[in-house]
C-alpha cells in the first residue's frame, strides 16, 4: 500500500509539473506563498476587515491559507497560491510588491478598490507567470510600463479607468497570447499588434 501511496503521489507532481511548467517546487506546500499574502495583508489598508477576518497566519496546517479571502488555490490541501480576487474591497495601497512571493500566481484581480500609484517597471519579476491580471477601477498612475511586455504568459490584461499616461509601450505588441486589452483610450492594442 505504501508504494502504491508513494506512486500516485510521484504521478501527481508529474503532471501538474508537465502541465504547467511553471510548477518547480515539490506539492507539500510554499512558505513562500505565505510570506506573500502577509506581506500583502500588511502593506495595504483594509478599512473594513475583509481580509483579517479570514486571514490566521498562525494556523500553520497545510492549504490553512485556501481558506482566506480572495485566495484560490492549486490544491485544498497545499500552499500554493494560484488566483488572488481581492476586488471591490475598498483597499488602499500601492501595487503589492509582496506578490513576487506568489511564485504559481496565474490570475491577479486588484479592480474597484483604491490602489494608487505607478506600476512598477520590473512587473515581470514580480509576476512574471500572470495570465490574466486586472487591474481596473483603482487610482494607478504613470506610464504604463514596457515591462508587462516581459510577462508572456499573458491573455487578458485590464488596466480600465485608472489614470494611466503617456501610449500604451509599443512593446505590448510582442505579447502573442494576449487576446483582450482593456486600458479605457482611443488607442487600441490591435493598432500595436499590426
Amino acid at each position: 500500500m505504501e508504494l502504491f501511496r508513494a506512486r500516485s503521489l510521484h504521478l501527481v507532481f508529474v503532471i501538474v509539473f508537465q502541465g504547467l511548467s511553471l510548477c518547480i517546487f515539490p506539492i507539500h506546500g510554499n512558505e513562500r506563498d505565505v510570506d506573500c499574502l502577509r506581506s500583502i495583508y500588511e502593506s495595504v489598508e483594509d478599512p473594513y476587515q475583509y481580509l483579517s477576518s479570514t486571514c490566521n497566519f498562525k494556523n500553520n496546517s497545510e492549504g490553512a491559507i485556501c481558506s482566506f479571502t480572495g485566495v484560490e488555490c492549486w490544491h485544498q490541501g497545499e500552499n500554493r497560491v494560484l488566483n488572488l480576487k481581492l476586488t471591490s474591497m475598498s483597499l488602499r495601497g500601492s501595487f503589492p510588491l509582496g506578490l513576487a512571493n506568489c511564485t504559481s500566481l496565474t490570475g491577479l484581480d486588484l479592480s474597484n478598490n483604491d490602489f494608487w500609484g505607478p506600476l512598477p517597471t520590473n512587473m515581470s519579476k514580480i509576476v512574471g507567470y500572470l495570465t490574466t491580471p486586472v487591474l481596473s477601477s483603482n487610482n494607478f498612475w504613470g506610464q504604463i510600463p514596457a515591462g508587462l511586455a516581459e510577462c508572456r504568459m499573458l491573455n487578458v490584461l485590464n488596466l480600465d479607468h485608472n489614470r494611466f499616461s503617456g501610449q500604451i509601450p509599443a512593446e505590448l505588441g510582442l505579447l502573442d497570447r494576449i487576446k483582450t486589452f482593456y486600458q479605457g483610450r482611443s488607442q487600441s492594442l490591435r493598432k500595436i499588434l499590426r
